[in-house]
């Protein structure tokens, strides 16, 4: 989350608007449809209407969509926590039934957060047409900071 830095105060409002600009930065969450619908120091909801073309054969969610569903939240729970821009270092799911119904939710906060690294958990629910939530997945990952920007060296000239 580069726009937030450590020692900068902002308000819940500009922490969801940035988290926003971040999410819609990225192609692939664009693609499937996926929106932001909190963002918080150490926690992030992620929901994505259950649509056709993200099912499998079955008639449930593709489990590689519910996989994204918790690594992205697992991502922006950490990233919020850190302050700083970061990446998924690892991640593990577990499916725990399948994802049918309108919409997924992904809740994931960071449960511990060092100088580099935080260990966020997710809970990935489907939500029915009568508005219930079933949890269909849990997960657990490591998000780590970036490196520092390379930064242009300039080299002596070469001695002939």
């Amino acid at each position: 989350m580069s726009g937030l830095g450590p020692d900068q105060e902002v308000s819940p409002e500009a922490v969801l608007e940035y988290g926003r600009s971040v999410l819609a930065a990225q192609p692939f969450s664009v693609l499937i449809g996926a929106e932001l619908h909190a963002l918080a120091p150490g926690h992030a909801e992620l929901q994505l209407p259950l649509t056709a073309q993200l099912k499998q054969q079955h008639g449930f969610a593709h489990g590689g969509i519910v996989s994204y569903m918790a690594d992205n939240a697992l991502t922006f729970a950490g990233g919020s926590a850190l302050r700083v821009p970061v990446v998924t270092s690892e991640f593990k799911i577990n499916y725990v039934r399948p994802a049918i119904g309108q919409r997924l939710i992904a809740r994931a906060r960071a449960v511990h957060t060092g100088s580099s690294q935080a260990v966020c958990t997710c809970e990935v629910v489907a939500v029915a047409d009568d508005g219930t939530e079933k949890l269909c997945a849990l997960a657990q990952g490591t998000i780590a900071t970036l490196p520092d920007s390379p930064k242009k060296k300039t080299s002596p000239p070469a001695k002939s």
